[in-house]
């Protein structure tokens, strides 16, 4: 189903859909599709696969779990991708696994993003590829024409030179900054920190970002 952005989005993004479903390997502690808790294991829904994705919409693909995870068939993502192409619109695929991006050709009005929550690296928080390995999948993407994102959400403690520094080797076309908005206890940055980073690179803001903004 193709269903209108709600919540917690990004404010570009106008429809979500979501033909993978089910629970999602990198299991991070701060995934909001934990709210349902025990998710089935994970499939592709061929009912999903008769969607109207309509026209010149913005659509966030895999919104409810990552669809370029390792344990995802390559067949599934193909389908899927060429199921797009079909439609005239405007597709957001974003990925913890941005490598995987590389194997695919992707609608030409595309925008490939992936998570960097910080410089570290929480293994206690999510089981996702680690965050160099990330940086050098985005890095590969550069020689293609497609734009690229980064989302910094939700921020976890950095190191404001190292984190700088990723953003820079990537040059991504968008950057996202967000907070938790779950009340996860997460290890977070200091108000100080913050201005900085957004000081020094072009960077957009998040509501949810104002809970940390008070922290001083």
């Amino acid at each position: 189903m193709l269903r209108k952005q709600t919540g917690n989005m990004y404010d570009f993004v106008t429809h979500t859909w979501n033909p993978i479903k089910g629970k999602c390997m990198h299991d991070c502690k701060y995934c909001y599709m934990k709210k349902w808790g025990n998710l089935k294991p994970i499939r592709l829904d061929e009912n999903e696969m008769k969607t109207d994705l309509g026209k010149g919409n913005y659509i966030f693909v895999g919104s409810s779990t990552d669809m370029f995870a390792e344990n995802i068939p390559k067949e599934w993502i193909a389908d899927i991708i060429y199921f797009c192409e079909g439609y005239d619109n405007t597709y957001l695929f974003q990925s913890k696994n941005p490598a995987r991006f590389l194997d695919f050709e992707f609608p030409e009005k595309t925008i490939l993003a992936t998570t960097i929550e910080s410089n570290r690296d929480y293994p206690e928080i999510s089981k996702a590829p680690k965050i160099t390995d990330r940086v050098d999948a985005m890095i590969s993407l550069a020689c293609q024409d497609f734009k690229t994102m980064v989302t910094i959400e939700p921020v976890l403690d950095f190191d404001v030179d190292v984190l700088v520094g990723i953003i820079e080797c990537i040059d991504p076309d968008f950057i996202n900054l967000g907070a938790d908005s779950g009340g996860h206890n997460l290890p977070e940055p200091t108000y100080g920190k913050l201005l900085e980073l957004i000081a020094r690179v072009d960077i957009k803001q998040k509501k949810n970002l104002k809970r940390l903004m008070r922290l001083k």
